[in-house]
C-alpha cells in the first residue's frame, strides 16, 4: 500500500549508513553523559503532513541511529490506535469532506469543543481519509498525496524507525468515552518495544507506572503552559514545575517547551532559567520541544535554527537531553556535526565565505559594526560595493540610493530626491548628489528583505554602526583576519557620462595607495570595467551574472575569460526552481569550472523564506548542496557566521557522510506530489550570449548636463543598483504560499 521510493531522491546516495566507530567522544552535560536523543514530531512534519507516512518515512532516513519518531495517540470507535496530531481530525485531514454529518461536540478538557473526532470512526472508516498539511506557512502540495491515517502498528511493522515515542495527549476524554488508552498502551508495549511514553496528564502515567518502572520503556511527563489546569491534580503547570520530586514518584524525566528553559522577550533571548539542572538534580531528563526552522526565531540567533540548537545542547552550563522538532536532520546534524566545536577548528570544505555588505544579516550592512561581526564569525572575503560622493570620495553602501540603506527618507534631504529612469530608480536619493560631509550625518538602516513577511532583522541595532570610506574599510581589512577583499562597482558607465565621476579611476588610485597585502578581488556586472582593471592590475576579476540563466554559450564563456577569471551566479541559475521547488539538474557550474573560471554564488540568507523548499528550511543543507553538489568556489552570503560554521563541521570529515551531511538531490519533493498537486513548469531562464557580456568601454568623463541625472541621454545600466537578489519576483511568487499567518490551523 506504501511507496517508499520516491523519499530515495529526497537525497544523493541516501543509504550511506552511520558510522558510529567515526565519532569522537564529547563529554556531555546531559543526565546520563550520552548525546540528547531527536524526536520527530509527527516525522519529518516541518515539509510533509504532520505524522503521514512519507513524514515518519523520511525522518527515519534522514535522523540519527539513536533518533526516535512521535506519534500523538488517538483511538478510534473500534479501539484502535492512530497516530493524528489533534483530537479534532478535520484540523489535519479532509475527513470534513468525507463525512460532512460526522461533526460531533464533546466535553475536552472541560471546554466544549466541535468537530470530528476518532472515537466516532472506525480504522476501516478512516482508511479512505487523507492527512493534509496543518500550517499554513508550509507547503500543500503533498495534500493531494497518498497521505492515510497511520496506525502505530503499520508505523511499526512498516517504517522500523530507530525508535518510538507515543505521546498521549487526551487520555482524561477518552476515558468518559469508554476508551481505555492504558489498556491500548500495554498491549502494544507486549508486541512492541517502546521507548518513551508521555503524557501532559498525571493520572495517566500514575496508572501504568507500575507497568514499566522496569524494561526500557520511559515514562515522560508533558508540561503545557503554565497557566493551564493539568487535569488530575487541578493545579497549573507551573505549579507542578516546583515539585519535581512528586514527578519523579511516576517520570523519569519531563518535557518542556522551549521557553520555559530560555525565555524569550520581543524576540530576545532572556537569561536562561535552571529548570534543567533542577531536573538533573532530581534524577530527571528533560526534553525540550517546539523546535522548527521555519518559525521566526529570536534575533539573537541570526535566523539559523542550529545556533538555536547548539544553545539547548551546547552552552557551558547544561544540555537537555533530548530535542522535540518538526525538522529533525537540523537537530541531528546539530548535536554530530556541530556540537562541541571551536571557531579554531580547521576548515574542511574548501569554499569561500565572501559577506554582502558585511554580517548584513545582523547589523546594517558596511557599517563598521557589520564589517567587525563578519571578521568575527569566520568570514573569508570582506566585501565592499563602491558607492561614491559628489566630490568624489568612494564608500561603501549597497546601494546607490541612500533611502535603501540608510535614514534619508527621515532626513532633509528628501527635497533632493528626482527620478532616474537610466537606473530605473524612482524618487531617488543619491549617493553622488551628496557630499561625504553631508551623507555622514545620516544614520544607517538595516535592510529587512522579508519585511512584507513580518520577519525583521536585529531591530535592537537596525540603526547602529557607521558608514567607511573605502580607504578605511581597505585600512581594517588588512589588519583583519580575513584573507582578502572584493570590491564591487555597479553604474560606471553613467557616472562618467552624467554625474563626471570615475569611479574606477578612484578605486584603482585607493587601492594603489592603501597598500593592501591581502587578496584583492573586483566585481562588476559591466565587462567595460573589468577590462579597465585587467588593463591596470593583477587583481582577480569576478563577473557578476545578474540575471538568472539557465546555460552560458561556449563562445561566450571565452568572451568572459578574456576580462574575468571568475564568475557570480545567482542561486537559480544553478538550482532551477518551480514555484519553489527544484526541478532539474543544470550543468552550468561544471561548464565554468571547466572553462577555468571559479564560480561564487548569491545570495545565501538564513531567513527560512530565503530557501527552496527541497533545502527544509535549513541554511546548512543549502550551502552543503552547492558545495557537495555542484562543487561551487564560494558562496555569497548575509550571514558569514553559518557558512564559516559548515566549513568546520566535523561530519565533512567522516569517512561516510551521514544521511543528515548529504545534499539534495533536485526534483525529490516533485516526486512526492500527485500529478495534480505538482508546480508547472516555468520557462526556462534564458541563456547567456555573447552580446549579453560585451559592453563598450567605458566612455570619458564629461560635465553632467542635469545634476539629478533624470534627463541625460547616456547609455548606462537599467537595473537599479543594489537589489539582493532574493527579492526579485521569482522567489516572492515562489512564496505566494505565506500570505497567511505563521500560525497553526
Amino acid at each position: 500500500m506504501w511507496k517508499l521510493s520516491p523519499l530515495c531522491f529526497l537525497l544523493l546516495c541516501s543509504s550511506a549508513a552511520l558510522v558510529s566507530s567515526q565519532r569522537s567522544r564529547r563529554l556531555w552535560q546531559t543526565l546520563t553523559g550520552k548525546q540528547p536523543v531527536v524526536i520527530a514530531r509527527g516525522g519529518y512534519s516541518g515539509v510533509l503532513p504532520d505524522s503521514s507516512f512519507n513524514a515518519y518515512a523520511l525522518a527515519a532516513q534522514l535522523g540519527m541511529a539513536d533518533s526516535m519518531v512521535w506519534c500523538d495517540v488517538q483511538l478510534t470507535k473500534d479501539g484502535a490506535g492512530i497516530c493524528f496530531p489533534d483530537i479534532r481530525l478535520e484540523n489535519a485531514s479532509d475527513i470534513d469532506l468525507l463525512y460532512p454529518k460526522g461533526r460531533k461536540t464533546y466535553l475536552v478538557n472541560s471546554v466544549s469543543t466541535p468537530g470530528w473526532f476518532s472515537i466516532d470512526f472506525t480504522l476501516k472508516d478512516l482508511l479512505p481519509v487523507n492527512i493534509k498539511q496543518r500550517i499554513y506557512s508550509r507547503a500543500p502540495n503533498f495534500d493531494a498525496s497518498v497521505n492515510q491515517i497511520v496506525s502505530v502498528e503499520d508505523l511499526v511493522s512498516q517504517i522500523k524507525p530507530p525508535g518510538l515515542w507515543l505521546s498521549v495527549p487526551h487520555d482524561a476524554f477518552f476515558t468518559q468515552h469508554n476508551h481505555s488508552i492504558r489498556d491500548y498502551i500495554i498491549t502494544a508495549s507486549k508486541r512492541s518495544i517502546i521507548n518513551c511514553i508521555s503524557s501532559p496528564e498525571v493520572g495517566f502515567l500514575r496508572s501504568i507506572a507500575s507497568r514499566f518502572r522496569t524494561g526500557p520503556t520511559k515514562l515522560i511527563f508533558q508540561f503545557l503552559e503554565p497557566d493551564q489546569v493539568e487535569p488530575t491534580t487541578n493545579q497549573t503547570y507551573a505549579s507542578l514545575l516546583n515539585n519535581l520530586t512528586f514527578i519523579k514518584t511516576f517520570s523519569t524525566g519531563i518535557i518542556v517547551p522551549k521557553k520555559y528553559i530560555i525565555p524569550v522577550d520581543n524576540l530576545y533571548l532572556q537569561q536562561a532559567r535552571t529548570i534543567v539542572t533542577d531536573a538533573h538534580a532530581a534524577g530527571l531528563q528533560v526534553f525540550a520541544y517546539n523546535f522548527a526552522n521555519d518559525a521566526i526565531l529570536p534575533y539573537n540567533y541570526s535566523y539559523d535554527p542550529v545556533a538555536e540548537y547548539l544553545a539547548f545542547i551546547d552552552n557551558s552550563k547544561f544540555s537537555v537531553d533530548g530535542i522535540i522538532s518538526d525538522f529533525p536532520m537540523t537537530a541531528s546534524a546539530s548535536i554530530d556535526c556541530y556540537s562541541h566545536m571551536s571557531k579554531n577548528d580547521s576548515a574542511k570544505a574548501k569554499v569561500l565565505a565572501i559577506t554582502n555588505e558585511g554580517a548584513s544579516g545582523d547589523y546594517p550592512g558596511c557599517t563598521d559594526k557589520a564589517y567587525e561581526k563578519a571578521v568575527s564569525d569566520g568570514a573569508d572575503i570582506l566585501d565592499c560595493p563602491v558607492q561614491i560622493t559628489s566630490e568624489g570620495i568612494p564608500f561603501c553602501l549597497g546601494s546607490i540610493n541612500l533611502r535603501d540603506r540608510t535614514t534619508a527618507s527621515q532626513s532633509s534631504f528628501t527635497n533632493r530626491a528626482a527620478d532616474n529612469p537610466q537606473l530605473g530608480i524612482v524618487k531617488g536619493i543619491f549617493t553622488y548628489n551628496l557630499t561625504w560631509t553631508e551623507i555622514s550625518t545620516l544614520r544607517p538602516a538595516i535592510y529587512n528583505p522579508y519585511s512584507n513577511y513580518s520577519i525583521f532583522r536585529n531591530p535592537k541595532s537596525k540603526n547602529d554602526g557607521n558608514y567607511m570610506q573605502l580607504s578605511d574599510f581597505l585600512a581594517y581589512a588588512n589588519t583583519s583576519a580575513v584573507s582578502g577583499v572584493i570590491i564591487s562597482i555597479e553604474n560606471a558607465a553613467y557616472l562618467a557620462a552624467n554625474q563626471s565621476l570615475g569611479v574606477t579611476d578612484v578605486v584603482l588610485d585607493t587601492l594603489s595607495k592603501v597598500g593592501l597585502n591581502k587578496k584583492i578581488m573586483i566585481r562588476s556586472s559591466d565587462s567595460a570595467v573589468l577590462s579597465k582593471f585587467k588593463r591596470s592590475s593583477d587583481y582577480e576579476l569576478v563577473y557578476l551574472i545578474k540575471d538568472d540563466v539557465s546555460d552560458i554559450l561556449n563562445s561566450t564563456i571565452s568572451e568572459i575569460k578574456k576580462f574575468a577569471s571568475s564568475v557570480v551566479l545567482t542561486k537559480e541559475s544553478v538550482y532551477p526552481t518551480d514555484k519553489f521547488f527544484l526541478s532539474h539538474d543544470t550543468t552550468i557550474v561544471s561548464k565554468l569550472q571547466g572553462f577555468g573560471l571559479s564560480v561564487y554564488v548569491q545570495l545565501f540568507q538564513n531567513e527560512f523564506l530565503s530557501q527552496p523548499w527541497d533545502f527544509l528550511s535549513d541554511p546548512y543543507l543549502e550551502v552543503n548542496s552547492h558545495v557537495g553538489y555542484y562543487s561551487v568556489n564560494g558562496v555569497i552570503t548575509d550571514f558569514p557566521a553559518t557558512v564559516a560554521r559548515y566549513k568546520r563541521n566535523r561530519c565533512l570529515g567522516y569517512e561516510k557522510f551521514p544521511p543528515y551531511m548529504l545534499p539534495v538531490a533536485t526534483g525529490g519533493l516533485i516526486a512526492l506530489m500527485s500529478s495534480q498537486a505538482m508546480p508547472p513548469a516555468e520557462a526556462p531562464n534564458p541563456i547567456l550570449t555573447d552580446e549579453s557580456v560585451i559592453e563598450p568601454p567605458l566612455p570619458p568623463i564629461r560635465v553632467p548636463t542635469n545634476n539629478t541625472g533624470s534627463s541625460s541621454t547616456a547609455s548606462g545600466p537599467v537595473a537599479p543598483n543594489g537589489q539582493p537578489t532574493l527579492v526579485g519576483n521569482a522567489i516572492l511568487s515562489g512564496m505566494s504560499l505565506l500570505l497567511a499567518a505563521l500560525v497553526l490551523c
